[in-house]
C-alpha cells in the first residue's frame, strides 16, 4: 500500500472530494497523512516515508509551488497538484518543478483515480527496480529521465498509429494523464505543440514515400492518416511550398 501525504491549503473542497472516492484501497493508496500549511508538510517529510504528495491548490498557487520548489531540493517524490486554475503559466512552473500531474478545477473523482492509477505505475516499476522513491537528496538526471519518459511514449505512439486519426486525448486517456497538462508537457520539451509535431511526422513520412515508392498519392495520403484528398492537398503544400505531385517530379530529376 503507498502511503500519501494530502496538503491542502483550503481544507474544504479537495478533501470533500477525496474523502468521495472509492477508490483508495484498490488502486493500492492510502491517505496516510493531512497537512494545512507548507511548514506542517515539511515537518511529515522530514520525520515519515511517503509514495506521494497530493497538494490541493485552490487558490494558493504561490503556498504550493513554494512547497514544490522544497520537496524537489531534497526529493524526487511524486507530485500530483489538484485544483489549480488552467493558465499556461502556472501549468509551465508546474512543469519546471516536475510534478506528475496537474489537475486543474474542476476536478472529477475518475479523473484523479486516472492520475493516481498513472503514478502507481511509476512507482510499481520503481519498486521492481529497487530504487523506493525517499526524502533523500534528489538525482536531476532521473527527473530529467522520468519527464522525458511519458514524452517519448507519446511520440512512439504517434509513429505507431500514424496511418489512423490520432487525438491527444486519446493518448492521454490511455496513458492515464490529464490531457490539458500533458500537451503543456509535451510543448515544454518538444519546444512545439502536439498537433505541429503530428504535421511534421505526417509531413515527413509523406515525403520519404513520394520519394521512395511508386505509391499513388491518396494511398500515400491513407497511409499518413488522411481520408479527404483535398485536405491532405493543402496541408502538404502549405508544408513543403510545393504540391504532391510536384514534389515527386523534383525528386525524380535530382535523382
Amino acid at each position: 500500500m503507498y502511503k500519501v501525504l494530502l496538503v491542502d491549503f483550503d481544507s474544504t473542497s479537495s478533501m470533500e472530494m477525496l474523502q468521495r472516492m472509492p477508490e483508495w484501497n484498490r488502486i493500492e493508496f492510502e491517505l496516510n497523512a493531512y497537512a494545512n500549511s507548507s511548514a506542517d508538510a515539511i515537518e511529515f517529510l522530514d520525520r515519515n516515508y511517503f509514495s506521494l504528495i497530493l497538494i490541493g491548490m485552490n487558490g494558493s498557487h504561490n503556498d504550493a509551488l513554494y512547497l514544490c520548489e522544497h520537496i524537489r531540493q531534497k526529493s524526487r517524490v511524486p507530485i500530483v497538484l489538484i485544483g489549480g486554475s488552467n493558465d499556461f503559466q502556472l501549468a509551465r512552473k508546474a512543469l519546471y518543478y516536475q510534478v506528475s500531474d496537474y489537475l486543474p478545477d474542476p476536478v472529477s473523482s475518475l479523473e484523479l483515480t486516472s492520475s493516481l492509477l498513472a503514478v502507481k505505475g511509476e512507482l510499481d516499476r520503481e519498486v521492481d527496480k529497487n530504487k523506493a522513491l525517499t526524502w533523500t537528496p534528489a538525482n536531476k538526471d532521473v527527473q530529467s529521465q522520468g519527464q522525458s519518459n511519458i514524452i517519448e511514449k507519446v511520440k512512439d505512439f504517434v509513429e505507431e498509429a500514424l496511418h489512423q486519426n490520432i487525438t491527444l486525448k486519446e493518448i492521454s486517456n490511455t496513458l492515464h494523464f490529464n490531457c490539458s497538462y500533458l500537451g503543456q508537457k509535451f510543448k515544454f520539451q518538444e519546444n512545439m505543440t502536439f498537433n505541429e509535431y503530428l504535421l511534421q511526422q505526417r509531413m515527413e513520412k509523406a515525403k520519404m514515400l513520394l520519394e521512395n515508392t511508386d505509391l499513388k498519392v491518396y494511398e500515400i495520403a491513407s497511409e499518413i492518416g488522411y481520408t479527404e484528398m483535398d485536405w491532405f492537398y493543402k496541408k502538404f503544400k502549405a508544408y513543403t511550398g510545393v504540391s504532391a505531385n510536384e514534389y515527386r517530379k523534383m525528386f525524380s530529376i535530382t535523382a
